[in-house]
């Protein structure tokens, strides 16, 4: 062998998961040039996805597009799963577990403001507002990106042990008023099921870590959402003679100070954060009328189950009793959203050589927990799943100059395509041999 042969020989083999080599080191060797040759598709398609972004719910051309792509490939094919999502199973040549990877469709209420040849132009009536409709979140790049993984392990499904369930999703951003939809709806209607899903993986986007990078984090990886509505009714009076009513806007200013102490002084923060946040408010008509009624909505993030329970009752306590401190009553009413985004711990350990070997081992890195919430949680409460961030920031660019998530200039680098497509399917992969030989081992 010569030294440039033995030297590509080395340099593969340093960045190839243990599971990866033999055989197995061909396969994951095949996925990544296919996944290399399938970038501008990838990109094409994500920019036809960025250009045309549906709410959720709403994804009926997103959809179509992606059931069109999987049974091109020759998958079984199912439409209108949980509204309008799409799931598509490719069977593998052996026998062995079933792999699950999703990926979310919708874009979001957002005007965008990024000056993009692809750049969208859709608008709709949002909650009684014009508003732009924008992918400010990814989700476009997740869609193309698994339909990319999609069309490389069906190039290599004769060498595959197991089952991969694509899960197409949508409304993770949340369903309409009144409409039942996301990760909660697919579950309900069994997604998991039928072939009965062993582990799921899922990747985000995420615009201020730079291309090239994975984050990850054992355990709780994002808060659990709740959203809370607190009305405070006082007596109506005029503005000039307070006294004669009982006044919900004071009220509602003590109520939202009183608020904030219970994240400051109610909760064990050196274990794990947590947010109460007002959102709006919305009381009176006139400068001169005190009004009977003022409504706020918020929301909540916690990382800790005994922690929510402490906020959701302390919410209503602090509510109750400063409102009937002033005269006034409050009615509280709390909605439990998302659960917590929670990485099983020995999945995780499991696999994380599996990004190490993709990415590079420096390239790789434990995140601290996140306030935002993520409703792959749904998915993780029923069975082991490993949810990871791919970066998407330019290389050299200071993270404060990269728009975050949900804004109208939120943009992401194309060149970290590649590393998704290759990271999804190199997790199915070595998932599935490590499986397999432990089932050997075990003697199942």
């Amino acid at each position: 062998m010569s030294y440039k042969v033995y030297l590509h020989a080395f340099t593969v083999g340093a960045f190839l998961s243990p599971a990866a080599f033999g055989q197995g080191g061909t396969l994951n060797a095949r996925m990544d040039k296919s996944a290399e040759s399938l970038e501008k598709k990838v990109v094409s398609w994500r920019r036809d996805f960025h250009e045309h972004p549906e709410l959720g719910n709403r994804e009926f051309q997103t959809a179509a597009k992606v059931a069109a792509h999987l049974k091109g490939l020759g998958f079984e094919v199912k439409t209108g799963v949980g509204k309008t999502g799409v799931v598509g199973l490719l069977k593998g040549g052996k026998p062995g577990p079933v792999v699950a990877l999703r990926a979310d469709m919708d874009g979001l209420p957002v005007t965008e403001r990024v000056d993009l040849p692809f750049k969208s132009q859709a608008r709709t009536e949002y909650n009684g507002q014009q508003t732009g409709i924008m992918h400010a979140c990814g989700h476009d790049t997740h869609v193309a990106i698994l339909m990319g993984v999609a069309e490389v392990l069906a190039s290599v499904k004769n060498d595959l042990r197991g089952t991969v369930k694509f899960i197409f999703q949508p409304a993770e951003e949340g369903a309409p008023t009144g409409e039942e939809g996301g990760a909660y709806l697919m579950v309900k209607e069994g997604v998991l099921e039928n072939p009965k899903v062993d582990a799921i993986f899922g990747l985000h986007i995420n615009s201020q870590t730079e291309v090239g990078t994975i984050k990850y984090r054992p355990g709780a990886t994002m808060a659990a959402v709740d959203q809370f509505a607190i009305k405070l009714k006082g007596k109506q009076t005029h503005g000039a003679s307070p006294w004669s009513g009982v006044d919900p806007i004071v009220t509602s200013a003590q109520v939202v100070m009183g608020l904030q102490t219970i994240v400051s002084r109610n909760l064990p923060l050196t274990e794990n954060a947590a947010v109460v946040t007002v959102g709006a408010i919305h009381g009176g008509i006139r400068q001169n009328i005190i009004p009977e009624e003022v409504n706020m909505i918020g929301t909540i993030r916690s990382l800790d189950a005994d922690m929510q329970k402490t906020i959701h009752r302390r919410i209503k306590e602090v509510a109750v009793n400063i409102a009937e401190s002033a005269g006034a009553k409050a009615d509280v009413n709390i909605d439990v959203m998302y659960p917590i985004t929670y990485n099983d711990p020995k999945l995780t350990d499991q696999m994380v050589g599996s990004l190490e070997a993709v990415a590079g081992k420096n390239n790789v890195k434990i995140t601290p927990a996140q306030t935002g919430a993520e409703d792959f949680s749904f998915y993780q409460q029923k069975v082991p799943g490993f949810f990871y961030f791919l970066g998407g920031m330019t290389k050299g660019t200071k993270v404060e100059d990269a728009a975050p998530h949900h804004t109208p200039d939120f943009r992401i680098d194309e060149s970290c395509f590649v590393l998704g497509m290759k990271s999804l399917c190199h997790l199915t992969a070595d998932y599935m041999e490590q499986s397999g030989k432990a089932t050997a081992v075990s003697g199942k």
